[in-house]
C-alpha cells in the first residue's frame, strides 16, 4: 500500500449532505438538494480544493449519492475521496466491510477510495483486519481509523503492521473547544508516526463560525441546536476574540478557527453547503496566525468550560 503525505492543507466535508439518519437534514437542520450543492463541488474544483470526506452511514448513504453525481463528472485522479466504514451499520455477512465499500464505490462512482476509515472504535480487534484484504488489493489506497484513543490507534497499528501495512491518517473531533486529542498524545504521536491528522468538527458545526450567538440561534429541530444553542452566550467570548484577530488578517471568524487547527499541524476538515464556505475555506489555508495570536485564541478558549463532546464519543478522544 503506497504512503502519502497529504498535500492539502483542507479537507472539505459532505456529512451535511444528504438526508436522513446522520444526515443533513437531521444533525444540521439542512435540507440541500443536488442542484443546491452543484455550484459548491464545482467551486472547490476551481479552487483546487479537491480532497473531500464522507461516509456510508452520512444520511444512510445519501451524502456519497450526491458527491457521486458530481464526481463522476471529473477525470478520477484529480480527486482524493475520502469514505468510511461505520461498524454499526455493518452487514450481516463473512466480509462486512467489503460489502460496504462496495456500495460506497457504486454511490460515489469510483473503483477504489483515498482513505478508508473505520468510522469508530466499536471494537479494534475485530474489525481492523476486515481492512487488511481491501488494502492488498489496491481496492483502498490509505487506511484511516476515526474516533479512537491512542491505545486504540496503537494496537490497529500493530495488527496492520504485521501485515506489513499502516495507518497512514487518524480523524478524531478536535477544535478550540475540544482538544482532547491533543492532551491525551495523539497528536504528538501522529507527528512522530509520520500519520496524517485530519481534525473533524473544527468549527464545532458552526458554533465557531461567527455566524451564530445568543441572538442567532441555531433553528431548533436538529443536534446541533440541542448540542450548542444553551451553550453560545459562553462561546460568544470566544468569537469576539475570534474576530479581533480576524480583523488583523482580514478574514472571518471561520477563517481564523481553521488557521488555528492547521498550525496545530492538523488537515481539518471544513463542511460546506455553499460557495462562500468554499472560497472562506481555500483562504484559511494561507492564513499564518502568530505565536501572540494563537496564545490569545487558546487563553480565551481554555476559560469556557464546555464539553462538546457528542454522543458518539467517549471522554479519551
Amino acid at each position: 500500500m503506497t504512503q502519502t503525505v497529504f498535500t492539502q492543507k483542507i479537507a472539505l466535508g459532505a456529512w451535511a449532505w444528504g438526508t436522513g439518519f446522520a444526515g443533513g437534514d437531521q444533525v444540521f437542520g439542512n435540507h440541500l438538494t443536488a442542484d443546491d450543492l452543484k455550484p459548491v463541488f464545482e467551486r472547490s474544483m476551481e479552487l483546487g480544493l479537491t480532497l473531500w470526506d464522507t461516509a456510508a452511514v452520512y444520511g444512510m448513504g445519501t451524502s456519497e449519492k450526491i458527491l457521486g453525481s458530481f464526481i463522476q463528472n471529473h477525470p478520477r485522479e484529480k480527486l482524493t475521496i475520502s469514505t468510511k466504514f461505520t461498524p454499526q451499520i455493518a452487514a450481516e455477512s463473512e466480509h462486512p466491510a467489503q460489502v460496504m465499500l462496495d456500495e460506497s464505490k457504486q454511490r460515489l462512482n469510483i473503483d477504489y477510495a483515498d482513505i478508508y476509515w473505520i468510522h469508530n472504535n466499536a471494537d479494534v480487534e475485530k474489525w481492523t483486519p476486515e481492512l487488511i484484504p481491501l488494502a492488498k488489493s489496491g481496492q483502498i489506497k490509505h487506511i484511516g481509523v476515526s474516533n479512537h484513543n491512542l491505545e486504540e490507534i496503537k494496537r490497529a497499528s500493530s495488527i496492520l503492521a504485521k501485515e506489513g501495512l499502516r495507518i497512514s491518517a487518524v480523524q478524531n473531533h478536535y477544535s478550540l473547544m475540544h482538544r482532547v486529542s491533543e492532551y491525551s498524545g495523539i497528536l504528538d504521536y501522529c507527528k512522530d508516526n509520520g500519520v496524517v491528522f485530519f481534525s473533524y468538527m473544527v468549527l464545532e458545526q458552526g458554533a465557531l463560525s461567527g455566524k451564530y450567538d445568543s441572538q442567532h440561534p441555531f433553528a431548533d429541530g436538529s443536534a446541533r441546536a440541542a448540542s450548542y444553542n444553551q451553550h453560545l452566550p459562553k462561546i460568544e467570548a470566544l468569537t469576539q476574540v475570534l474576530k479581533e484577530v480576524a480583523e488583523q488578517y482580514k478574514a472571518s471568524v471561520a477563517q481564523i478557527a481553521t488557521a488555528w487547527a492547521i498550525a496545530k499541524g492538523t488537515l481539518p476538515i471544513i463542511g460546506v453547503t455553499t460557495v462562500a464556505q468554499v472560497e472562506d475555506a481555500a483562504l484559511a489555508a494561507h492564513i499564518e496566525l502568530s505565536e501572540a495570536d494563537l496564545e490569545k485564541i487558546e487563553a480565551s478558549a481554555e476559560k469556557l468550560g464546555i464539553s462538546t463532546i457528542r454522543e458518539w464519543e467517549t471522554t479519551v478522544i
